[in-house]
């Protein structure tokens, strides 16, 4: 039985066996109607957050406006000593290339526990954008490298209409372990051009296993923060990510309203 708190019931791309995928049906809970912790627990929340930005299809007022929010949010959120912020994704059916990008439809998280050896070199040389984050923070890339302790958070804003075609998904973190994924190498990421080594997710057993959940009717002023890194929980063979994945909601015509979202990336430090 569907349980009342359910949004929908869709297909999930989970990685399959060797390069394939395996297609699961799942339900996607409404988080709004749901009690859920925070994201330290689960790993996602909800959060009201408002931004100055007026134009989100510029992407220089957005670096110039919306890092450095997104850093503050990250340091009330986490308690972290800094935090950078230095690029950003949109994501639409219309994506062009490089900061427009489609919505990604596998279940995956963004970093493998060896990403630490990329993140603490990450701001080294910076220019540009990583310059202009490193000097918000007033740290070097020296602090970024000492750094005791490297949280990564992501921040999730619909831009575009309340419901869409292909809203996003996410895991909640407690139903699923390290020993469900296998890493990817990763370049198409526009954060310097860097490779990394992402995760995908493998099909659950039985499917139900893994509990998903969606924010319908996102405004602008709000974002869905979650974790995607974090060395205190690696170092503790903890589950450190949280999947996530864009699904097709059944209730909408594909295009008709087509999603639009910004995400961002913030290296939390602690030292």
């Amino acid at each position: 039985m569907v349980p009342s708190t359910a949004f929908a019931r869709s297909v999930l791309n989970y990685a399959g066996a060797g390069e394939g995928r395996g297609e699961v049906d799942v339900v996607i809970t409404d988080g709004r109607r749901s009690r859920l912790p925070g994201w330290e627990e689960c790993g996602f929340e909800l959060v009201t957050h408002s931004s100055a930005v007026a134009d989100w299809h510029d992407d220089q007022e957005i670096a110039e406006v919306h890092y450095a929010e997104l850093e503050s949010l990250a340091r009330s959120l986490t308690g972290c000593d800094f935090a950078l912020a230095s690029d950003h994704v949109t994501r639409a059916a219309s994506a062009r290339s490089g900061r427009d990008q489609s919505p990604v439809m596998l279940v995956h998280s963004d970093f493998a526990a060896n990403y630490a050896a990329v993140a603490r070199t990450a701001y080294h040389g910076a220019r540009g954008r990583g310059a202009a984050a490193l000097a918000r923070s007033g740290r070097t890339a020296e602090d970024v490298a000492g750094a005791g302790r490297i949280l990564v958070m992501q921040f999730w804003r619909n831009l575009g209409a309340a419901r869409m075609d292909y809203p996003l998904a996410f895991c909640d973190c407690r139903t699923v372990t390290p020993e469900e994924t296998r890493p990817f190498r990763y370049t198409g990421y526009v954060a310097g051009g860097r490779s990394f080594d992402a995760l995908a997710v493998m099909a659950p057993t039985p499917p139900s296993a893994h509990a998903w959940y969606t924010f319908p009717d996102m405004t602008q002023g709000e974002v869905v923060a979650f974790r995607t890194y974090d060395t205190e929980l690696v170092d503790a063979g903890r589950t450190w990510f949280t999947p996530h994945s864009a699904f097709r909601d059944p209730g909408i015509e594909v295009g008709r309203p087509s999603r639009f979202s910004i995400e961002a990336r913030v290296m939390c430090l602690f030292i």
